[in-house]
């Protein structure tokens, strides 16, 4: 199978997918998906990671991030996910690789497909079968957008509100409240050009993203997407069997809940 883009164009904003190695599980424990958060934050002090979304499931992650150029994606995804294999590793006494290959990067146009892409992003869970809505899952941007927290950000609130068109966090929230009501009716649809593209946006801007990558015609054509057009991927490398992973993002695969001792901080 053909490994993961990872592209990057300094001023876009990417939607960021990493699994699990053979999709384990490996996220499954509050105290690993903490860890990975704590990296990003890690990431945003060292390097400016400008994190607008995220979601942490138990074997892969989502990210929203806007890209601010000097490798800054990929320094901090190699921070993150480096750090938390690493732990996880010597705690389990573990030899083997904890990511499946690279990450997928998808090229967001910052319109209402930025929009529908957060949206997506959110409600993975809720798709799972995991949560009813996407406040009930702590490991994800939902909460921190509506709730800030007052240390410890990992979302930059004033960078998102301004390339969702709106005037500040108040309306951002508010906005973004509407976006989930009306995503939750349709909750179980994968839209697959999220995770399998290598752009996803308007037409000109699937055919602009393609010349500035300087990408061969072949295999790499704009299609029709629903209501978008994708710059699609060849082969649906990296992502081709993604959706399979949903179905067993089950309550026994995932600890929702943090507990002092015993099994979910194995």
């Amino acid at each position: 199978m053909p490994r993961a883009n990872r592209h990057a164009l300094p001023g876009l904003v990417w939607h960021i997918t990493h699994r699990c190695h053979r999709r384990e599980f490996l996220l499954k424990f509050v105290r690993d998906r903490n860890n990975y958060l704590h990296w990003l934050y890690q990431a945003r002090k060292r390097y400016g990671l400008c994190l607008l979304n995220y979601m942490i499931t138990s074997n892969h992650v989502h990210l929203l991030i806007l890209d601010r150029g000097n490798d800054v994606i990929a320094r901090s995804m190699q921070l993150a996910a480096g750090r938390t294999a690493q732990q996880y590793n010597q705690r389990k006494a573990r030899q083997r690789a904890f990511w499946e290959d690279r990450y997928h990067a998808t090229a967001i146009q910052t319109d209402s497909h930025l929009h529908s892409c957060m949206a997506y992003i959110d409600l993975n869970m809720v798709r799972a079968g995991v949560v009813n809505h996407p406040e009930n899952w702590g490991h994800s941007g939902y909460n921190e957008i509506q709730q800030p927290p007052k240390r410890y950000r990992l979302i930059d609130q004033s960078t998102l509100a301004t390339l969702c068109a709106v005037s500040n966090t108040q309306a951002l929230q508010n906005t973004h409240r509407n976006w989930i009501q009306d995503a939750l009716g349709d909750r179980t649809m994968r839209r697959a050009h999220w995770t399998e593209s290598i752009a996803v946006g308007s037409e000109r801007f699937a055919q602009d993203v393609k010349t500035r990558l300087g990408l061969s015609a072949t295999h790499r054509e704009v299609v029709q997407a629903e209501d978008s057009y994708a710059l699609r991927e060849p082969h649906n490398a990296y992502m081709g069997h993604f959706g399979h992973e949903m179905a067993p993002l089950r309550t026994e695969n995932t600890r929702i809940w943090d507990l002092n001792a015993g099994a979910s901080n194995a």
